[in-house]
């Protein structure tokens, strides 16, 4: 299992409820500062979070996504 943290820059509101509904998404919440949302993902696999990272920025609104991989 992998986990990683993706911060979304979006001025959409609500815009943390959308990223829920992706797949591999376990939580996303609201933030205040620099990035608007933070979700957080397991997958199997490490190349996996592109594709979740992908679908993220295909999200309408989406300005960009910055991705932290979590290191044991």
């Amino acid at each position: 299992m992998v986990r990683a943290i993706i911060l979304v820059k979006s001025p959409k509101k609500l815009i943390a409820a959308r990223l829920k509904k992706i797949t591999s998404v376990t939580d996303s919440f609201p933030t205040s500062g620099q990035f608007d949302a933070v979700a957080i993902i397991d997958v199997a696999e490490l190349v996996e979070i592109k594709e979740v990272a992908n679908q993220i920025q295909k999200i309408s609104g989406v300005d960009r996504t910055e991705t932290m991989v979590e290191v044991q």
